[in-house]
């Protein structure tokens, strides 16, 4: 009854687990809209899913799955299913909807379902082999997680959770046996290394443990993972300075993480550190998030989400599996789902200001200021030295125009940003100086943009910046402009650098080279509603009236800022007077926002 002609599943790289998973189409990401009310108007209950047909159950899934909302998309699914029990499509596509929305319980019971049809189902298969994991039912997670292989990914990820599947029914020296001989890419032994090293180390073969550990750390010592296991190993078999000296290395080339802030605390301390993972169905998770965070920072978001919810299902509380599942989010731009699992990372990890500052800035992006700034404010009072979470802060509230605080905000950053003149340290002056400017202290923005530009000294939106405030105010001309000039030479792709351009030529009076550039702007940012408004000032400067009154139209379809539109509007009625220049010229002003252009 359906046809056939679906959208293309985006979770390509899932292909490498078989043939059966291929077929299900529909983007089934675990996420939510951008505005969750709205799903609520849009989905009905639970409750009134029995009411729906099943053809309105699965049109409501298919909805639910094009705004990557797999919550609703699994229930509506099953719902369907529950009308129409045989259809195949309706149980694996409510199936991999579960999966994707970290339900795995429910997936679990579609999966038996999928494997009494299709015994082949390499999803199928690894999803109910971790549930066998998790539950210690070692021998028939062994069996169904190695059928799930096929592909260099999944030979990798079945073949280390069978290892840990050996390891928790008590054959530690079979599951190191079974990662071993596993061939492959060369970046396999990385992994297997540190697996089978984390295997040793849970069975008391410690010395052969750090074989592995130090072999892995060879391979790449720049990985958080391998660094850790290491670092501990040595901290208990050798000496803290050992350990000590591998987290500074480490920090030398990612200075500050939180975790290797904490190891070089305790090994200082001369504390014993414990092994990364203390049992199989925490070396199965661990293995799991590994795979799902290179996944993500590759371009395989898809697959690593399907990793990263069964990591979380063995390990619920991980809190790097957590910051990767939101990062996934972030990048699919779908920062309420985000949200969500930022709020589930635990109070006692080191990782927790990291997700409260990640939290923060999806909720702004959510429109939830009030509760982001809190939270930053939060986290700023428990470390007044915290630049990152500071500059987040001052972000936001420039962002929203508080412009006040968020001078208040980036000075205190100031006040504590390591001394010298690290080109780095520009863009406090510069975002202060926006602050400054828009809370009408030109002095004091005039001098941090200088000394902005002393740090970095082309820097192209300072220049623009500073450039075009100067040829708004009617001083420094020449130099202003060459500022802007320069600026468009470094980002000629820029459009609102390039419209700066066209409008310092208006402000100027030489509207032919406005024009000109201008009409260039609006290639490059043909929907931003204050560059097609030049564009219409300009040809009204030229003569080009009809042309000029298209283009405030188009302005006004765009939608402007709300004070905008009636100038807008009176401009199209009546053409350019004295108001409607002034106005215009304000309205450049206000575009300085956020410091994007002039």
């Amino acid at each position: 009854m359906f046809s056939n002609r679906f959208n293309r599943w985006t979770v390509a790289a899932i292909a490498l687990m078989g043939t059966a998973i291929a077929t299900v189409p529909g983007a089934v990401l675990a996420q939510t809209p951008d505005h969750p009310s709205d799903t609520a108007v849009q989905f009905p209950t639970r409750n009134d899913l029995k009411a729906l047909t099943t053809s309105g159950s699965y049109l409501a899934a298919r909805h639910a799955s094009v705004e990557r909302d797999a919550a609703s998309a699994a229930a509506f699914y099953r719902s369907a299913l529950r009308t129409d029990p045989k259809n195949n499509e309706l149980l694996d596509r409510a199936f991999i909807s579960s999966v994707a929305d970290g339900d795995i319980d429910e997936a679990v019971k579609l999966a038996e379902r999928i494997l009494t049809i299709d015994k082949t189902n390499r999803v199928a298969r690894l999803v109910v082999g971790v549930h066998d994991l998790k539950f210690k039912k070692y021998a028939t997670a062994q069996t169904n997680i190695n059928q799930s292989i096929r592909g260099p990914i999944t030979d990798l990820v079945a073949t280390l959770l069978s290892g840990w599947a050996a390891y928790g029914a008590g054959d530690a020296k079979g599951g190191v046996a079974i990662i071993d001989k596993l061939a492959g890419p060369e970046w396999y032994p990385l992994f297997k290394d540190l697996h089978a090293g984390m295997i040793l180390e849970l069975s008391g073969k410690e010395k052969d443990a750090g074989t592995r550990f130090e072999r892995a750390y060879k391979l790449d010592d720049s990985m958080l993972r391998v660094t850790e296991a290491y670092a501990r190993w040595l901290s208990r078999n050798k000496d803290s300075a050992a350990a000590t000296a591998v987290y500074q290395a480490f920090d030398k080339k990612l200075a500050r993480h939180p975790l290797i802030v904490e190891g070089l605390r305790d090994t200082k301390a001369g504390k014993k550190m414990p092994p990364l993972a203390d049992s199989a169905q925490a070396g199965a998770a661990e293995a799991l998030y590994g795979i799902g965070a290179t996944l993500t920072r590759r371009g395989g978001e898809d697959l690593a989400l399907v990793y990263l919810q069964l990591s979380l299902y063995l390990q619920p509380t991980h809190p790097l599996a957590l910051l990767s599942l939101a990062d996934l989010y972030e990048s699919v731009k779908r920062p309420q789902m985000a949200i969500k699992v930022y709020e589930r990372v635990p109070a006692t990890s080191p990782l927790k200001r990291n997700a409260q500052i990640q939290l923060a800035i999806d909720l702004d992006s959510a429109d939830r200021t009030d509760e982001a700034i809190k939270i930053l404010k939060g986290v700023t009072t428990e470390d007044a030295k915290d630049l990152e979470a500071i500059m987040a802060l001052g972000n936001i509230e420039r962002g929203r125009k508080k412009f006040g605080d968020c001078g208040a905000t980036y000075s205190r950053g100031i006040d504590v940003l390591p001394a010298g003149s690290d080109k780095a340290n520009s863009v406090w002056y510069y975002y202060r100086g926006i602050c400054e400017e828009r809370s009408k202290e030109w002095g004091k923005a005039e001098a941090d943009m200088k000394k902005a530009l002393e740090l970095q000294p082309d820097q192209p939106h300072v220049l623009n910046y500073l450039g075009y405030s100067w040829i708004d105010q009617g001083v420094n001309l020449d130099e202003g402009m060459k500022m802007i000039k320069r600026a468009v030479e470094q980002r000629p792709d820029d459009g609102y650098i390039v419209d700066s351009l066209g409008w310092a030529y208006y402000r100027i009076g030489n509207y032919e080279e406005a024009v000109k550039n201008l009409e260039r702007a609006i290639d490059l940012k043909p929907e931003d509603p204050t560059i097609n408004d030049h564009l219409g000032d300009a040809y009204w400067r030229v003569g080009r009236t009809l042309e000029a009154k298209f283009q405030w139209a188009h302005a006004r379809d765009l939608k402007p800022e709300a004070d905008e539109l009636p100038k807008i509007e009176a401009k199209i009625a009546n053409g350019m007077t004295e108001d409607t220049s002034n106005s215009s010229a304000a309205q450049a002003e206000k575009k300085k926002d956020d410091g994007k252009g002039g």
